[in-house]
């Protein structure tokens, strides 16, 4: 089995359309979403964690770009400096996906990759900068 994050962006016509459940269905996939931005009247975004048999993932996504999707790895990853952090907690508050949050029986704050969504938004509130892009 292989895992893959990767981001599917869909046309403004293609949003309507039962893109990912085929991807699921047909190719035998599982799938966690990670982040999404769809609506009607605009181009779709959808950060997906999809796992399968290799060929299968690599057959799904061929489809997908067949039908018009762009599929691009997800490049972008957080970084923790354990240097810099001081474990103060800030970027609990705006971490979405619980990536960061306080261990109470040590009172730091673990950065969890597995989990992340590359959103961002702790990389803005961090007061010692410890939270960083890596493409």
């Amino acid at each position: 089995m292989e895992t893959r994050r990767v981001v599917l962006r869909f046309p403004k016509s293609l949003v309507d359309q039962p893109i990912t459940s085929r991807l699921i269905r047909d190719y035998d996939l599982d799938f966690n979403i990670l982040r999404a931005d769809i609506t009607s009247d605009a181009e779709g975004v959808l950060i997906l964690g999809l796992t399968g048999r290799k060929g299968s993932l690599d057959k799904a996504l061929h489809w997908a770009r067949e039908q018009g999707v762009v599929v691009e790895p997800l490049s972008k990853d957080i970084v923790q400096d354990e240097k810099r952090c001081i474990h103060c907690g800030a970027c609990t508050a705006v971490c979405p996906s619980g990536a960061l949050a306080v261990d109470l029986e040590t009172r730091k704050v673990p950065f969890n990759s597995n989990r992340c969504i590359a959103c961002e938004r702790c990389v803005a509130v961090c007061p010692f900068r410890a939270m960083s892009i890596s493409f």
